[in-house]
């Protein structure tokens, strides 16, 4: 495929606090879960299950998963094309991947999380 790869971190350079910070957001470990299913996604909302959440924040979420080394982003034109690069994290990290795979919905998910990508009441003033 065609396209510009956008900015991302060297394999060697990925490093587990950022991958671990950016997977500890319920709509990125959603979206995480998602790209483990297809060799490439396209950013969809409604296709990846986050209808719910304005454009902005879906780009937002999968910008943080980029820049921690968790997925690639290739632009093809106006589309964007994201694939987790497993095979990176799998080398640096190994047994991750299906960990956090295997672990499933535990914890809540992409449902509990509101338009502007915080947890919905009830989740306390953490600010």
């Amino acid at each position: 495929m065609e396209g510009e790869l956008l900015p991302q971190p060297d394999a060697e350079d990925i490093r587990l606090e950022k991958v671990l910070n950016a997977l500890g957001d319920p709509v990125r470990l959603h979206l995480f879960r998602a790209f483990a299913t297809d060799e490439q996604c396209d950013c969809d909302g409604a296709r990846l299950g986050l209808g719910h959440l304005h454009k902005s924040t879906l780009s937002h979420h999968m910008r943080v998963l980029r820049e921690a080394g968790v997925t690639s982003t290739r632009a093809v034109g106006r589309n964007r094309h994201v694939a987790l690069r497993r095979a990176d994290l799998d080398a640096r990290f190994p047994g991750l991947v299906d960990a956090l795979l295997a672990a499933g919905g535990e914890g809540g998910g992409a449902a509990d999380t509101g338009a502007d990508g915080e947890a919905g009441a009830g989740a306390g003033g953490a600010g």
